[in-house]
């Protein structure tokens, strides 16, 4: 949606619910990258008839409020662009969750129409996410903001929102955390880290272990760098099926870990090709094996799996055992020392 289009959306909304309770621009247009569009919306608020004044004549952006409707309804979606059909959709999202229509739903419309999308892409949104309705404006604005400042901007933020909504439903800490992670533990670079979020939002929301253990075994095993890993989205694959192509290829003869030089006796499949094709192109082209042949390895591959795990579970329990009896004899210790006290 144009930014000529947002602005009158928000106006005429705003106009027609002048009544309701409020919330505050700054927070739905508060963001630097934003900041144009802001403020010739506050123009127009805070002056119909002359939006040639200029900007220090009207009141600061932080004391502009927008208000929109209590809740929502049909006209007030068509007003903002919806069809017929489509308000009635949306209506109904907002009021098949928890408790009915959620105090928050005109605010978090409000929010993803001045993030530039359309009535069509708002739904689709929240039909994949209808968690946002129960989202604070003020905190989809903060997280949409945050993601601007991880290098995420306009155009690319827009794409992932539409993607992955469910990354606006969790908290800046997480979010700052998983990509802290990228940069520190997996050596990637602010713009890697950057990418991978952009091109496989979901990682937000991935197990660190599990994400960890996925790098260094492509690291390690595969002797695959970073920039390869994020040329390849490694991170849309979970780990099993990484170990398992990898592992398959391995068997076959067709990879090899390569040495300290980074050297290898065969060339290997890039992880772009190992990953990206669909099983049966992955099978003819890469692997050059039947589907029956990678049926028996995968179920092979989940025995070695269970078995692993299995001994590692009781790996842990002998050193906790192990802890356990140091400590009581600790403690019995130290009972002796204070009783010859």
């Amino acid at each position: 949606m144009s930014v000529h289009a947002t602005r009158r959306l928000v106006l005429q909304w705003t106009l027609r619910n002048a009544t309701c309770p409020v919330l505050n621009l700054r927070t739905i247009l508060g963001s630097d990258n934003v900041r144009q569009r802001g403020l010739m919306t506050c123009r127009l608020l805070c002056s119909t008839h002359n939006q040639t004044s200029t900007l220090h004549q009207h009141t600061d952006l932080s004391q502009v409020q927008l208000q929109p409707a209590r809740e929502l309804s049909i006209r007030a979606l068509l007003d903002m662009g919806f069809t017929d059909t489509q308000a009635d959709q949306l209506l109904e999202a907002a009021n098949k969750g928890r408790g009915g229509q959620s105090e928050h739903a005109s605010s978090t419309l409000m929010a993803l129409f001045v993030l530039g999308l359309n009535p069509s892409s708002v739904l689709k949104v929240l039909e994949k996410c209808p968690e946002l309705f129960y989202v604070k404006g003020t905190q989809l604005q903060q997280r949409m903001d945050n993601l601007r400042r991880l290098g995420l901007l306009e155009g690319s933020l827009q794409r992932v929102v539409s993607h992955y909504p469910q990354i606006l439903t969790l908290p800046l800490r997480r979010v700052n955390t998983v990509a802290r992670f990228l940069r520190e533990k997996c050596a990637f670079t602010v713009q890697q880290a950057t990418d991978i979020i952009r091109d496989s939002p979901a990682v937000v929301q991935d197990d660190l272990g599990q994400l960890e253990y996925k790098f260094q075994y492509t690291y390690f095993r595969m002797g695959v760098k970073q920039a390869e890993m994020v040329k390849s989205k490694l991170f849309r694959v979970t780990l099993e099926e990484v170990r398992c192509r990898h592992s398959f290829l391995e068997r076959r003869g067709l990879y090899q870990t390569p040495d300290k030089k980074g050297q290898t006796l065969i060339v290997n499949p890039k992880l772009k090709d190992i990953l990206a094709f669909a099983e049966e192109t992955y099978l003819a082209d890469i692997a050059m094996a039947t589907q029956e042949e990678f049926k028996v390895f995968q179920k092979l591959m989940a025995r070695e799996w269970q078995e692993e795990d299995e001994e590692q579970e009781r790996d842990m329990g002998a050193d906790s055992d192990d802890d356990e009896e140091e400590d009581e004899e600790d403690m019995k210790s130290g009972y002796r020392q204070r009783r010859k006290k």
